[in-house]
């Protein structure tokens, strides 16, 4: 499968990036700066997902996106990631791309009730307030863009190695931590399974 990879500079995006190729997929990247990007057996466009005419050229021939944007300053009130998801799925809508896959968070809508009193009260107000918005937007245009989607809710990321075990949570689980490994492989099983499609799902490694 041809897959474009948004965030491929980041923590998770660099590992998104490894699994899909081990995988055998097709990798193609946005960067706004390809110098700091150095992974062989990628096609490495520059560009800025911000920018609608960048994105329609990445999506071109592409059968899927994986999006694992994030802002480095969640604290800070931010439309980076509601940005980028339109430019996204217009760009999808017109080079007839069908899949997107989307890291949010945990706590965003229902699943507020999947993560601890200390994360709710304490992280969301704080620490996590500027994303909290633009997450919550970004998820309601994909889940009204009429695409096929998978929203991937995590807790908090750890940059320790892949457990390999990976749980999806039901009503009322709590989650608490998910390594970036693991959340990256749970997302690039997306491009092949239709188990998530048209769903949100919070996943952790507790």
């Amino acid at each position: 499968m041809k897959v474009l990879v948004l965030g491929a500079n980041g923590k998770t995006g660099g590992h998104v990036v490894d699994g899909a190729l081990a995988a055998g997929h097709e990798v193609t990247v946005l960067i706004r700066d390809p110098a700091k990007f150095n992974k062989p057996g990628v096609r490495v466009l520059t560009g800025d997902a911000t920018k609608s005419a960048d994105v329609t050229a990445a999506v071109r021939g592409q059968d899927a996106v994986i999006d694992s944007i994030g802002g480095t300053t969640p604290y800070k009130s931010t439309t980076l990631e509601t940005t980028a998801a339109r430019n996204v799925i217009d760009a999808m809508k017109t080079e007839g791309a069908r899949r997107i896959i989307a890291v949010s968070m945990a706590g965003i809508g229902e699943s507020r009730a999947q993560v601890p009193l200390w994360y709710k009260y304490l992280l969301m107000p704080t620490f996590l307030h500027g994303s909290t918005n633009d997450k919550t937007n970004m998820e309601q245009a994909i889940q009204t863009s009429g695409l096929q989607y998978v929203i991937v809710r995590p807790p908090i990321l750890k940059d320790t190695p892949a457990t390999g075990s990976i749980r999806i949570l039901g009503p009322g689980e709590i989650g608490h931590t998910i390594t970036r490994a693991d959340l990256a492989a749970f997302l690039v099983d997306q491009l092949d399974s239709t188990v998530n499609l048209g769903k949100a799902v919070t996943i952790a490694n507790n």
